[in-house]
């Protein structure tokens, strides 16, 4: 650990560095043709003609093949290379990125707004203002919805616990709808509300126009947008969250299997939301935790269902492969000690607040390398709790990361004697520190 502070009691200015084909031309020369009776004439015929070979049939043109998979993948920003058009992968504990691929670049969100329409939900339970047995009447327009449904009836009364199940696990189009309508009038101002509130949340570059995702003229999100979305859902929420994790469901007596296949297949899943349009093709959002690690997944514009579970499942290993998280601080963990100027302690220790972990290729030998920060030596009295400097930890891929010190115990100021001595001893013999 290495320690730096100024002796004047200026501010610290932090920055925070996150991260042929070659043709060729053939000429055939041809001779005229000659008189075939000059040739009977002058050609003698006393041997029979040779034999020709046989000759082997014109070889058959090569069919084009289509590029494999590993040829269809496009190298990412941050990351490897994948199939989808936009990536993006975030521990949310850390805030790492260990994926990017055009994660900023606006998509048709599909199905996967509806995490905006279930996230609004969610807040209206938990400020108390609707209950899960509070029953919403379906409209005309709900009942009428195309697409993913979860075939609810005209003038039906439906349980808003029953619709958060429609909407997650069935992705029902007409669900969404009857929410709409039933929190704020229409789906329109339900809308308005959603990107208002997405705005709120972090989510700066997403415009909702429906409430399902249905595609519509200015409507646009972006990878990391649904990042955000997801981990304030499972953050906000975590008691709801658990609907998300449902393998399927029956309403009407008709049972429908959830579409996202990492919940049976992959290890730790518990969420989000698949999506699929003709214009934005499969996505979907995906969480996971492990041995207490989440990963936050956003994907899209896949070709295929298949391609989306095969191509989210892979990715999701990799990273929980390649990178793993370290503890560098726990808890209030004394970082450094800072001197103290005419206190009855001569130091303070500086400890770190919250534990800090930091995500960092698997199998790093490197150790991160951390140094203190502060403006010194320190002026008592000084309370326990007071923000006192910063630590600046940078890891061996050159990514910085700082965190907030504060003063570890309490420093009273000396007396007047001991002032008077101090001051002495300052000037007459310099400071000593």
């Amino acid at each position: 650990m290495r320690v730096s502070f100024r002796t004047d009691l200026s501010r610290l200015t932090v920055a925070l560095v996150v991260v042929g084909a070659l043709a060729a031309a053939t000429a055939v020369a041809q001779t005229p043709p000659q008189d075939p009776r000059r040739q009977q004439q002058t050609q003698p015929q006393t041997q029979p003609p040779k034999p020709k070979p046989p000759q082997r049939p014109p070889a058959k043109a090569a069919t084009p093949q289509a590029p494999s998979k590993a040829e269809a993948m496009t190298p990412s920003q941050i990351g490897i290379p994948t199939l989808a058009k936009h990536a993006f992968m975030v521990d949310p504990l850390t805030s790492t990125v260990l994926l990017y691929k055009d994660a900023e670049t606006p998509m048709n969100p599909s199905s996967m707004a509806k995490m905006m329409t279930i996230y609004i939900v969610f807040e209206e339970l938990a400020a108390g203002r609707i209950k899960l047995d509070t029953r919403f009447r379906v409209s005309e327009r709900a009942r009428a919805m195309g697409g993913s449904r979860m075939f609810i009836e005209i003038g039906a009364e439906v349980s808003v616990e029953e619709l958060i199940r429609g909407i997650i696990v069935l992705s029902g189009n007409d669900a969404c709808v009857a929410v709409a309508e039933g929190l704020s009038g229409n789906e329109e101002a339900f809308a308005e509300r959603m990107t208002k509130r997405g705005r709120e949340l972090g989510l700066t570059k997403s415009v909702f126009k429906n409430s399902s995702g249905w595609p519509a003229e200015g409507q646009y999100s972006t990878a990391r947008d649904l990042a955000v979305l997801s981990w304030r859902t499972i953050e906000d929420f975590p008691k709801l969250y658990r609907y998300y994790a449902e393998l399927s469901w029956t309403y009407n007596n008709i049972k429908q299997e959830n579409r996202n296949r990492l919940l049976r297949t992959t290890p730790g899943t518990d969420g989000l939301k698949t999506g699929h349009t003709k214009e934005g093709g499969y996505g979907q959002s995906t969480s996971a935790v492990r041995d207490g690690r989440r990963l936050v997944l956003i994907v899209n514009g896949l070709g295929s269902m298949a391609d989306r579970a095969q191509e989210t499942a892979r990715l999701m290993e990799w990273g929980y492969r390649e990178f793993s998280n370290v503890t560098i601080f726990r808890a209030g963990a004394v970082v450094a000690e800072a001197p103290v100027w005419l206190g009855t302690q001569d130091k303070v220790p500086l400890v770190i607040p919250n534990a800090v972990q930091v995500t960092v290729p698997a199998n790093q030998s490197t150790p991160p390398n951390a140094v203190a920060r502060f403006d010194g030596p320190l002026a008592a009295p000084i309370s326990k709790g007071t923000k006192i400097g910063t630590v600046a930890i940078t890891l061996p891929d050159g990514r910085a990361v700082e965190y907030a010190l504060e003063a570890g115990a309490d420093v009273a100021r000396q007396g007047m004697i001991g002032r008077v001595a101090t001051l002495i001893r300052h000037y007459v013999f310099g400071w000593l520190s």
